[in-house]
């Protein structure tokens, strides 16, 4: 007959072996996702990042996630996580990161406007005011970068605090000179109603345009900044050396 000390170490053996058993199909169900299948993977690693304790870490995860599983045009499960983020900043992170695919994956008009209307309602539900804004703004500049110059400025127009309003139409300007869409920067910039702020566009475009060797357009926007000199200058400074860039012989100082 067996003593106690002996049973209670059977026990723990059996305990032991049940719970290797366990870790061992843990592992098993792991290494059924082959590396070639990346949704197999991204949908491993929802249920992962769930476990993950540290709520900004978690945040983190999720966002980047996000952003992958648009990247790979899987634009609803992407939109589906930003609820699962709890950081107000991170959320509009996500979105940003979203938005930015929009172009990439080519999507069709009808498609891209259905994407970025569920972006949205996504910011919509961002309670933090400074952080809803910073949202509509990469929803702005994803829709700029994406050719829909039209929605852009929508998105920009219906923010109701002028000064991100102004920064919404600024960051949107610069997306477009980057596209060299001259004449759709230039509108942006036109909606901006802050004088300062405006030649401020003007002179951040004006560089844009020259490092994208548009010359032409780069002194139009350079010449369009009005009431800050020295900022002019800079611009027209900056076309100047890009036209012609100034090689000083070091030997001769």
């Amino acid at each position: 007959m067996l003593n106690v000390k002996t049973s209670l170490i059977l026990v723990i053996f059996a305990l032991f072996a049940v719970s290797a058993n366990a870790l061992a199909q843990e592992q098993d169900t792991v290494e059924t996702c082959p590396v070639t299948e990346r949704h197999c993977i991204m949908t491993m690693m929802q249920g992962t990042a769930g476990k993950i304790d540290n709520p900004g870490w978690r945040d983190q995860t999720y966002r980047e996630l996000a952003k992958t599983l648009a990247f790979d045009g899987h634009t609803d499960e992407a939109i589906a996580l930003i609820d699962k983020i709890d950081n107000p900043d991170t959320k509009a992170m996500a979105i940003r990161g979203i938005g930015m695919t929009v172009a990439d994956n080519k999507l069709t008009p009808e498609a891209a406007d259905a994407v970025f209307t569920k972006l949205h309602e996504s910011a919509k539900k961002i309670t933090h005011a400074p952080s809803f804004a910073i949202a509509l703004t990469y929803i702005a500049m994803g829709q700029a970068f994406a050719g829909d110059n039209e929605g852009a400025w929508a998105t920009a127009a219906g923010m109701e605090n002028e000064a991100l309003r102004n920064k919404a139409y600024g960051e949107t300007a610069e997306i477009q000179a980057e596209r060299k869409d001259f004449a759709a920067a230039m509108t942006s910039i036109e909606k901006i109603v802050n004088p300062s702020y405006r030649d401020k566009a003007y002179a951040t475009i004006a560089k844009i345009l020259a490092d994208n060797g548009m010359l032409e357009e780069s002194i139009k926007a350079g010449m369009a900044i009005k009431d800050n000199n020295y900022m002019k200058s800079q611009a027209l400074q900056y076309l100047l050396d890009v036209q012609k860039p100034r090689e000083i012989d070091k030997e001769k100082l």
